[in-house]
């Protein structure tokens, strides 16, 4: 059974992987399981954007570079307009990056985004608002960093 990365190769950064899945596991899962154990919405609403910042900053600052060699950030310029800025490791470097690794942050960030994704259908259908709104915060932190490291692995292999 191949799933895109060589039969016995280990996690290169095993820790590194641990807290790139923890914070998203961590804020989908408070979220599904707060309303049955927790009755207020605002406890729900800062815990689970807490955890989905955490894991925004976990993935945009430590896991990105260390799992796939990847950094991006927004600046804002003399002129008032918004910025993207990409940076790689050299493409020598590139190549020795783990595929283990490499393919649990991908495939990590796209599903997250596919979680949040249905639990924001599950909102609408469900006609709830607020919960709609926690669910909005945390699909943009995901989509965030799935366009920043996406345009930054394209402009990368521009290059």
């Amino acid at each position: 059974m191949d799933l895109g990365h060589p039969v016995g190769e280990n996690y290169a950064n095993p820790n590194t992987c641990f807290f790139h899945v923890l914070f998203k596991a961590a804020a989908l899962a408070f979220y599904i399981l707060s309303a049955l154990f927790i009755d207020n919405f605002v406890i729900i609403f800062v815990m689970t954007v807490l955890l989905a910042a955490l894991d925004f900053w976990v993935v945009k600052n430590l896991s990105g570079r260390i799992l796939v060699g990847l950094r991006w950030w927004n600046e804002i310029n003399d002129l008032g307009e918004s910025v993207w800025k990409f940076e790689s490791l050299d493409q020598q470097s590139l190549a020795r990056m783990n595929k283990k690794d490499s393919w649990l942050f991908w495939w990590t960030l796209y599903l997250t985004a596919v979680a949040w994704t249905m639990l924001a259908i599950f909102s609408l259908i469900r006609l709830q608002a607020d919960y709609l709104l926690v669910v909005g915060v945390c699909l943009t932190l995901c989509i965030a960093n799935i366009v920043g490291f996406t345009e930054c692995q394209k402009s990368m292999l521009v290059c």
